[in-house]
């Protein structure tokens, strides 16, 4: 599982993995947010507050939280993956604390900015908000020190190609500790 503070690069970096290894199974999560411009309709399954509520009720997300007082839910669906497929998490560190609480086998990988002023850039780029960034920022020292805390492993995403390779050189870890 991937997880992170906001505006590391997380999906960047999740994107890279599954080119570069076979047989991983990417999950799509559920938000409430509204879709950043120019952000891919795939990022997420983005559906009402109604919606999201009625699959918290019927028992249909492995984890979900709701972003740090702003009203916007994120979930993990419940999984469904396909035969002989890693399952990866792209998720919040809220959220890797629910997962690992509910599977302590569940490896867990800490994303990182190599700074608070890449990571600041990294927002901005994406179009969020001034009030987002700083929230994010805020927030994303907290975040990174649970995340230290409860991480298997912590990749620094201060190079896309460095840090892709060491991903996927965790995934070839587990697949070969586990025999696969």
């Amino acid at each position: 599982m991937v997880f992170a503070p906001g505006g590391v690069g997380k999906t960047t970096l999740v994107d890279q993995l599954l080119k570069l290894r076979d047989g991983l199974w990417l999950s799509r999560s559920w938000t409430t947010r509204q879709r950043r411009p120019g952000e891919a309709e795939a990022a997420y399954v983005f559906v009402s507050r109604d919606e999201f509520l009625a699959r918290v009720a019927d028992g249909g997300f492995l984890e979900w939280t709701e972003f740090a007082g702003t009203g916007q839910l994120y979930g993990t669906p419940v999984l469904h993956a396909p035969p002989a497929h890693d399952i990866v998490l792209e998720i919040e560190v809220d959220g890797a604390r629910q997962v690992k609480a509910r599977h302590p086998a569940a490896v867990l990988v800490l994303i990182t900015a190599p700074s608070r002023d890449v990571q600041e850039q990294r927002l901005r780029a994406r179009g969020d908000p001034e009030a987002s960034v700083q929230r994010r920022l805020a927030i994303g020292v907290e975040e990174e020190r649970v995340g230290r805390q409860i991480a298997d492993h912590v990749v620094v995403n201060d190079d896309l190609g460095r840090a892709s390779e060491e991903l996927a050189g965790i995934v070839d870890h587990y697949r070969q500790a586990n025999g696969s």
